[in-house]
């Protein structure tokens, strides 16, 4: 598979499945990865600042100290996902489902950054956070439903 960044110029290319791909800590900054599915990837460390991930599904996705600075993650699947300190500053996260997943477990968003980043929409039912975790300003999440989780 060819993952390309906006400017068409191919970052990435290898395996078909990229579930199989060991993608941790690589720079994938403003990939281009509309609609992907994504689901139960483990990709740590990766720095995918400014990317495309509208629609992609990455339930189940492991993306602990990933980079999603500015990433467009509209109406994407985030349900179940570890994204532990994951950077969203910025991040379009409009109509994405952060909720519990099929079998009730929730999307771990301790210590993430998601200062500046558009929920609007955003189901965060479920999901857990932590006195780390960093919200947009006005962002309420117990009213969001979310639950309290330190992991100390």
């Amino acid at each position: 598979m060819e993952i390309k960044n906006s400017h068409g110029v191919v970052i990435f290319q290898g395996e078909e499945d990229l579930r199989k791909v060991n993608l941790d800590d690589v720079n994938l900054s403003d990939a281009m990865l509309e609609g992907a599915n994504l689901e139960g990837i483990t990709w740590m460390g990766t720095n995918l600042t400014g990317a495309n991930l509208k629609g992609a599904d990455l339930y189940w996705a492991i993306l602990f100290t990933s980079n999603l600075m500015d990433a467009n993650l509209e109406n994407a699947n985030l349900q179940g996902a570890d994204l532990k300190e994951v950077n969203f500053t910025g991040a379009n996260l409009r109509n994405a489902q952060l909720g519990r997943d099929n079998l009730g477990g929730a999307t771990q968003l301790q210590g993430a950054i998601l200062t500046g980043a558009n929920t609007q929409g955003a189901n965060f039912a479920g999901a857990e956070y932590d006195k780390q975790t960093r919200f947009p300003e006005s962002f309420d999440p117990n009213k969001e439903g979310m639950v309290f989780r330190s992991l100390d």
